[in-house]
C-alpha cells in the first residue's frame, strides 16, 4: 500500500545507500505520486527530515532496546525502527500503537517472518517503557548526554565544546535542529518587498518583513509547493535564507561592473548580484556541476537576470588569460555545511572529524587562485555556510597572511543596518541561535593598486 510512511521509507533508504539532497528526493516523490492528500504529503516529508534530524538518537534507543548487537542490525531494519520510533517517540500527532502496526505491516512486505518478529517486539517493549529511560549521566558524561538528547555525533559536541563552550554549543545543538523559516528574497527588478507582503497577505499566508534585509520576507506555515504559486513563476521571488542573501551585499556589487561568481550551484547569489546591480554589467557564474548551472540558467530566465553568464568548469583549472580579471571576485567556498543543519540534517551523519580540516585545506587553495581574477583595486569576497574556525577565520587569516598586497575591509561597511548584529570584528558571521538564520561567515578583501 501506498502511504507516507512507505514513501518515506524508501527515501531515507536511498540516502543511506547514495548521498543525494532529501528535498530533491522528497520533491520527485511527491510528483510520481501527485495524488497523495495533502495531510500525508506534509507528513512524508515530516518523517523524512525529522528521522534525519534525530538520527543519533533514535539510533541509541534501538541500542537501548536490541538484545542484536549493533552492527547486525541491517541498514533497512534500522532504517524502518528509526522511522517508527520517530514516531512513537517524539512525533505526538500519530498515536504509538499504530506507529507500530504500520512499521510491522511495512516489514512483513519486505522481511522475513523472523526479522518482523524482531522489529515487533522491540517497538512493543519501546512502548512499555514510555518515557523511562536510562540517559546518560549530565554529571559523569555532560557531552554524551547532549550528543544524545540533541542527536549529535559526539565528535561534533566535543568540537563544538572547545570552540564555544558548553551553553552556546547547546543553544546552537537545539536552534539548528529546529525547522528553518521559509525566506524569499524580493526581485527588485520587478516588485518590491511591501507588494510581496500585500500578495501573500492577500491570500492569508502568514508573512512577515525580515528584520535584517529591507527586500527579504519571511513565510511560515506555507502548506503548497512555493514553486506553484505566480509570484514564483513570475519572478518576483526566489527562496534563499537571509544570511545566504548577505554574503551578496558583502560584495556590494556596481550597476556596469564585471563580476565573477566561483563555485556558483544553483546561482541564489549569481542571480541576486544581478538584481543589486540592477541587471547592467557581467556576472560570469563557474561551477563544474552543469546539471546546477542548468538550474541556475532557469532561475537567470525565471528572474529576468539577462547578465549572468555561465562557465561550466573546475574553479582550480580556470585562468585569468582565458576569461579576464574581474573588479569583484566572490567564492562561496565547499565546506563542511554546518551552518545550514536545519535544512540539511543528513549533513550530521554524512560528515566526520577530519572534514573541516580537509575542506579548509581545499578553501586556502581556492581562495588563492579566486584572488589571481581580481583587477588591482577590486574586491573578493570568501563566504562559507559554516561555523568553525578552521574554515571561516582560519582561511581567511591565513589568506591574509600571505598576502599582505590585500587589505581586509570591516564587513560591516556593507551590510544593512539590520544585519550589524551580524558583524563580529571584520568579519560577517550569522549563527542559527544567536539570529534565526542559517550559519554563514563571509570575509572581504581589496587589493592594493
Amino acid at each position: 500500500m501506498i502511504n507516507a510512511r512507505s514513501l518515506a521509507y524508501q527515501i531515507l533508504l536511498h540516502l543511506n545507500r547514495k548521498a543525494a539532497h532529501p528535498d530533491r528526493l522528497i520533491r520527485a516523490m511527491l510528483e510520481r505520486h501527485s495524488r497523495l492528500e495533502e495531510r500525508d504529503r506534509a507528513l512524508l516529508t515530516e518523517m523524512v527530515y525529522g528521522v534525519l534530524r534525530w538520527q543519533g538518537r533514535l539510533d541509541w534507543h534501538i541500542d537501548q532496546l536490541s538484545r542484536v548487537s549493533a552492527k547486525k542490525i541491517a541498514p533497512e531494519i534500522r532504517i524502518l525502527l528509526r522511522l517508527a520510533l520517530y514516531q512513537i517517540l517524539i512525533l505526538d500527532r500519530i498515536p504509538p500503537h499504530a506507529a507500530v502496526n504500520e512499521t510491522v505491516n511495512l516489514a512483513k512486505a519486505t522481511q522475513p517472518p523472523h526479522v518482523v518478529g524482531f522489529v515487533n517486539a522491540l517497538l512493543r517493549e519501546a512502548l512499555r517503557r514510555g518515557a523511562d529511560w536510562n540517559w546518560p549521566s549530565e554529571e559523569e558524561d555532560p557531552a554524551g548526554r547532549l550528543a544524545v538528547m540533541t542527536s549529535y555525533p559526539p565528535w561534533f559536541i566535543q568540537k563544538c565544546l572547545k570552540e564555544l563552550g558548553a551553553d552556546e554549543t547547546s543553544m546552537l545543538c537545539r536552534a539548528s535542529n529546529t525547522i528553518a523559516p521559509m525566506t524569499l528574497r524580493v526581485n527588485t527588478l520587478r516588485t518590491s518587498a511591501s507588494e510581496v507582503l500585500q500578495w501573500l497577505r492577500g491570500r492569508d499566508m502568514d508573512a512577515e518583513p525580515s528584520p535584517y534585509l529591507p527586500d527579504a520576507v519571511r513565510i511560515t506555515a506555507l502548506r503548497q509547493d512555493i514553486s506553484r504559486l505566480p509570484i514564483f513563476q513570475e519572478g518576483w521571488i526566489q527562496v534563499q535564507d537571509e544570511a545566504s542573501q548577505l554574503i551578496s551585499h558583502l560584495a556590494a556589487p556596481q550597476p556596469g561592473e564585471r563580476i565573477l561568481d566561483l563555485c556558483a550551484g544553483f546561482g541564489g547569489k549569481s542571480t541576486h548580484l544581478g538584481i543589486l546591480m540592477g541587471n547592467v554589467g557581467e556576472v560570469l557564474a563557474v561551477d563544474h556541476s552543469p546539471w546546477k548551472l542548468e538550474e541556475l540558467r532557469q532561475n537567470a530566465a525565471r528572474q529576468g537576470v539577462g547578465i549572468v553568464k555561465i562557465l561550466a568548469g573546475d574553479v582550480l583549472e580556470l585562468k585569468p588569460e582565458a576569461i579576464g580579471t574581474f573588479d569583484r571576485v566572490l567564492l562561496d567556498a565547499p565546506c563542511s555545511g554546518f551552518g545550514a543543519l536545519r535544512r540539511k540534517p543528513d549533513i550530521k551523519w554524512t560528515r566526520h572529524l577530519k572534514d573541516p580540516y580537509r575542506f579548509s585545506q581545499l578553501q586556502k587553495s581556492l581562495l588563492a587562485h579566486a584572488s589571481r581574477f581580481v583587477k588591482e583595486g577590486g574586491v573578493m569576497v570568501y563566504a562559507t555556510c559554516t561555523f568553525f574556525r578552521e574554515e571561516d577565520e582560519g582561511v581567511a587569516e591565513d589568506f591574509s597572511a600571505a598576502h599582505p598586497g590585500w587589505d581586509v575591509q570591516p564587513a560591516g561597511s556593507c551590510l544593512p543596518e539590520g544585519a550589524q548584529s551580524m558583524v563580529e570584528g571584520v568579519f560577517f558571521k550569522s549563527w542559527p541561535h544567536r539570529h534565526g538564520t542559517d550559519g554563514f561567515f563571509g570575509a572581504r578583501w581589496r587589493r592594493c593598486v
